[in-house]
């Protein structure tokens, strides 16, 4: 093919933009004749014309021979190779080359440049590609002949679209490795995924890649300038995310006619195509966008040339060779390319040059040279490779196999990100294009079908690393059956976990779909639509049994939620009046009005069950129409606050009931006590919670507080919380914790025997039914209104009968608070067991101690014989001191007395009506008082010892007794053991 031809052959130039169908043309002509050669400038173009020609004569008579791959049978007609790789010195009846503007390539330019001036064929010669080279052919070769091809379909101008509204069928154009990965990557999230090509990816990684978008698993691909070069593909529009590339030596812009190269890809047959910008890319001007359009680009002037005439005598005389210089105003001379460089460098190694002294060795030492740097290391670590193939091939005639093993075994890992594979990937095409020479290895056909083996696994695991970061199939698969219009199978598993078409989509969270979180963007937009349009079914379904089931299976929040299960489908907002709340269910738009209609219906039903079953004494007071006047308009008010009112809020509606109306409503289980209203049965731990539920919705709260723990009378007060949390709660706020109302009012009925004017101590059952310290009850009764002064005496030890008597009161006291914190219901009734012993013996106490006051006793008497004969010898022991803390009422220091004449009239507590200050001789808990008030001596002196032999009278008359009040259930039981007397 090199040399003069015959003269009956004939060369044509098929020049035209792209898609005209010159590819096809070609091999049409060479299909007609009995032997035939064409050149592609890539090898993914030689591997897709291979795989036309073989679908149409079979592999038998085909050849492929590249770079890295070489498939030639016996009997091969037709050769398919890169322009590299062509053969020489064999005529064949046809010979094309592909894309014969390449010339101008400042890389390989040289090479196309020679094979338009030195290869023919024996019958027919054609040139491929764009106007642009008319000029250069005419003058290099006179005897050319021209054919122009129009464009079979129009390619317009798009302007600049962003990849978020990139329309579908569309490639996106990056000119480095980086930018393609971050476009396909930003693609995947907005599109659900795209296919990736790049000129250094094997024929089976691009191959494996197009498919998918081919097939339309995918409707974007992102490609490097490589699809420029004849690739075949449906693609409907063109972007380019940057208008300058780095072309080996500097970053430079691209001309108009490279744009336009890789724009006609665009529009494949009669299908109109058009192009854009994206990304940072700014809009094309008018000239550059009208060029492309038109197809009017500047003509190619002068053509890359490096000499075919070599010279293999010495390294020297090699390299002067190839630095000869063109003749001609066409040509001129080509940069230095990567072989020529590394000739130099190998050339200057003492020890090669001394090797390479004559043709043979000279000429193998350029072959060595021409091995491209696929790995893409520097200069210096590649000629050093080199270096070495080329020292075995001296000395050895070949390269060692245990030597090329150890390269290969470096390489066969499939494990790695995109970025290691495809480096491994470029490692082994360096020692695939080794096994391609003839003669450098021993066995080549086997070390052939070991490197075409490990770029084989390699491609196909770059392959699924590629398809696993840039393309989500799940969505790709969803987008692409919705477009088809077909039918998506759901399924949901008992966890909720959505598969569509067995793609885990989500997982369905009552009636609301919940999309893949590493779903972001216009993904999970189109992810969800999809999902939903398949879920519509399920929808009905999950309703259908949420409508039939129990009410166990569903629950209410703290903060007002309705639960069924774990998954919220809905929430309670404030309705007319507190115990008829309304109901907002949680429901996507997809699933329909039935389905929230019937999930709303069945909300409505537990929670009105709910409250009917938890508020029944509220709700029957409200329905009894038996109440008449003002006892109807208190049980409004009862039913407004939930079942508590604190009485200072009330205390005027109290005081105007008549007993008849207190009586109708105690009937109802209302209590009156001395600071709260309530009704004991709503005290419980269940209708607290929903109580404190209702309540914060009636008051618009953002976020509702949640009830104290159940079973305690008292708990830390929260200053921060909303006014009124503690009444909800069942509680009363005094100092620093709140006490239990139940309990509060148990404590009131103790409080009323005692002298708030002179003062008083706290009793042990007092301390019990608070479970506080002294110093917290201290607090407590502050918090009440009561004055508290701490003061220091001799600490009295209780004589042996006294003290199994204490140990029962602290029992039984004991056993009241425990009822009271399991059943506030159940205080009361325990309350009147447990008080009845209690109250017996204090009076034993003060039995005991009465005939000692009386007889003038001071001190328990001793007996001498039993003291310890060491207290006899040593001073008298300090006495042990004991703290203690009288109370008096702190809100009117005139007294008790008054206090006890206000109480008498406003309250109708029903622990007693008796109130008041009490004569201050008597004696209460055990211990006589003085004139000094309780706990003092004859001076008035804290801490003071009573006096031996004194007794108290009384020159008063005897107070009127006061009315008991019938509806007094212990004033009633008290007046009939008077009158059974």
């Amino acid at each position: 093919m090199t040399g003069a031809m015959s003269g009956a052959s004939r060369v044509v130039a098929v020049l035209g933009p792209t898609n005209t169908g010159k590819t096809h043309y070609a091999i049409e002509r060479m299909l007609g004749h009995r032997t035939g050669v064409i050149g592609l400038p890539l090898r993914l173009l030689a591997r897709e014309v291979y795989d036309k020609i073989v679908a149409i004569r079979g592999p038998s008579v085909v050849a492929l021979v590249t770079g890295e791959e070489r498939i030639v049978p016996p009997r091969t007609k037709y050769w398919v190779c890169t322009v590299e790789a062509m053969p020489e010195g064999m005529g064949c009846d046809f010979l094309a080359i592909d894309e014969i503007q390449l010339c101008a390539d400042p890389e390989r330019g040289h090479v196309f440049t020679n094979r338009l001036l030195r290869s023919r064929g024996l019958h027919e010669t054609l040139f491929l590609g764009s106007d642009t080279m008319r000029g250069p052919i005419s003058a290099l070769v006179p005897e050319a002949q021209f054919i122009h091809r129009e464009r079979m379909s129009q390619l317009v101008y798009g302007g600049s679209k962003k990849i978020s509204r990139m329309p579908a069928r569309s490639a996106i154009v990056g000119f480095s490795v980086d930018n393609v990965y971050a476009i396909a990557e930003l693609i995947r999230r907005q599109k659900g995924g795209a296919a990736v090509v790049m000129g250094a990816l094997s024929p089976r990684t691009r191959n494996a890649q197009v498919e998918m978008y081919q097939n339309g698993e995918v409707d974007y691909l992102v490609a490097t300038d490589a699809i420029g070069m004849g690739l075949n593909l449906d693609i409907d529009h063109v972007a380019f995310s940057a208008l300058s590339k780095f072309d080996g030596q500097r970053m430079r812009q691209l001309e108009p006619n490279e744009l336009g190269q890789i724009a006609g890809r665009a529009g494949r047959g009669m299908s109109h195509g058009s192009f854009g910008v994206t990304g940072d890319a700014r809009p094309l001007d008018d000239y550059t966008a009208g060029a492309i359009m038109d197809h009017q680009f500047a003509p190619v002037k002068k053509l890359n040339w490096r000499s075919a005439d070599l010279q293999f005598g010495t390294p020297e005389a090699l390299i002067r060779s190839l630095e000869v210089g063109p003749v001609g105003e066409h040509l001129i001379k080509a940069r230095e390319a990567d072989d020529l460089r590394t000739l130099k460098m190998l050339a200057q190694d003492p020890v090669i040059a001394a090797r390479s002294r004559s043709g043979p060795t000279v000429k193998m030492l350029w072959d060595v040279c021409r091995i491209p740097d696929f790995r893409g290391v520097s200069h210096a670590e590649h000629a050093n490779l080199l270096g070495l193939i080329f020292d075995h091939l001296v000395e050895r005639n070949v390269i060692p196999d245990d030597w090329i093993a150890r390269q290969i075994k470096l390489i066969d890992r499939t494990d790695g990100n995109i970025d290691t594979l495809s480096k491994r990937l470029a490692f082994i095409r360096t020692w695939t294009y080794v096994s391609q020479r003839k003669g450098w290895l021993r066995d080549e056909s086997h070390w052939r079908g070991q490197t075409r083996a490990v770029e084989d696994r390699l491609s196909d695991a770059l392959h699924e690393r590629l398809t696993q970061r840039f393309v989500d199939r799940r969505t790709s698969v969803l987008l692409r059956r919705l477009k088809q219009k077909e039918a998506l199978l759901a399924e949901v598993n008992d966890k909720g976990d959505v598969t569509v078409e067995g793609e885990f989509v989500g997982r369905l969270e009552g009636f609301r779909f919940s999309p893949d979180k590493s779903a972001q963007g216009a993904e999970a937009k189109a992810l969800k639509s999809a999902s939903l349009q398949a879920l519509a079914p399920q929808f009905h379904l999950r309703a259908d049994r949420f409508y039939n089931a129990p009410d166990t299976e569903i629950d209410f929040t703290e903060q007002g939620g309705l639960m069924w299960g774990e998954h919220a489908v809905g929430k309670l907002v404030a309705g007319a009046d507190p115990l008829n709340p309304t109901i907002t269910v949680f429901v996507d738009e997809a699933a329909g009005s039935d389905v929230a209609q019937k999930v709303e219906r069945r909300l409505q039903h537990f929670i009105s069950r709910k409250i009917a079953a938890l508020f029944e004494p509220l709700i029957a007071l409200q329905s009894d129409d038996a109440l008449t006047g003002l006892a109807r308009g208190f049980a409004f008010r009862m039913v407004e606050a939930l079942g508590i009112l604190p009485r200072a809020d009330v205390a005027q509606e109290v005081k105007d009931l008549d007993q008849d109306s207190r009586g109708a409503l105690r009937k109802h289980g209302i209590r009156f006590g001395q600071f709260t209203i309530f009704m004991p049965l709503l005290l419980k731990p269940a209708p607290t919670r929903l109580r404190l539920v209702l309540w914060s919705l009636v008051q618009g709260l953002q976020e509702f507080p949640e009830a104290p723990p159940p079973g305690l009378v008292t708990v830390p007060a929260d200053a921060t919380a909303p006014k009124g949390y503690d009444t909800m709660c069942g509680y009363r706020a005094a100092g620093a914790r709140a006490i239990r109302i139940d309990m509060l009012e148990r404590l009131a009925d103790m409080l009323r025997g005692e002298d708030s004017r002179g003062g008083f101590e706290a009793k042990p059952d007092m301390l019990s039914i608070t479970g506080m310290t002294l110093e917290q009850f201290a607090d407590l009764m502050s918090g009440l209104g009561y004055k508290a002064e701490k003061g220091e005496r001799v600490k009295v030890k209780a004589s042996a009968e006294v003290k199994p008597q204490v140990a029962k009161v602290s029992q039984s006291d004991a056993a009241v608070t425990e009822a009271a914190a399991d059943d506030p219901a159940a205080a009361d009734e325990t309350a009147a067991t447990a008080e009845a012993p209690a109250e017996a013996t204090v009076s034993a106490e003060a039995a005991a101690e009465a005939p000692a006051a009386d007889a003038g006793i001071a001190e328990p008497a001793v007996d001498a014989d039993a003291a310890e004969p060491a207290k006899a010898e040593t001073p008298e022991a300090a006495p042990e001191m004991e703290q203690f803390v009288t109370f008096t009422w702190g809100r009117n220091n005139q007294g008790g007395g008054q206090r006890g004449q206000r109480r008498g009239q406003n309250a109708d507590a029903e622990g007693g009506a008796g109130r008041g200050g009490k004569p201050q001789g008597k004696p209460r808990g055990g211990k006589p008082q003085g004139k000094g008030g309780p706990g003092k001596g004859a001076a008035g002196k804290k801490g003071g010892r009573p006096q031996q032999g004194a007794k108290t009278f009384s020159s008063r008359p005897p107070k009127p007794e006061k009315k008991i009040d019938p509806d007094n259930p212990f004033a009633a039981a008290l007046m009939g053991l008077k009158q059974g007397k």
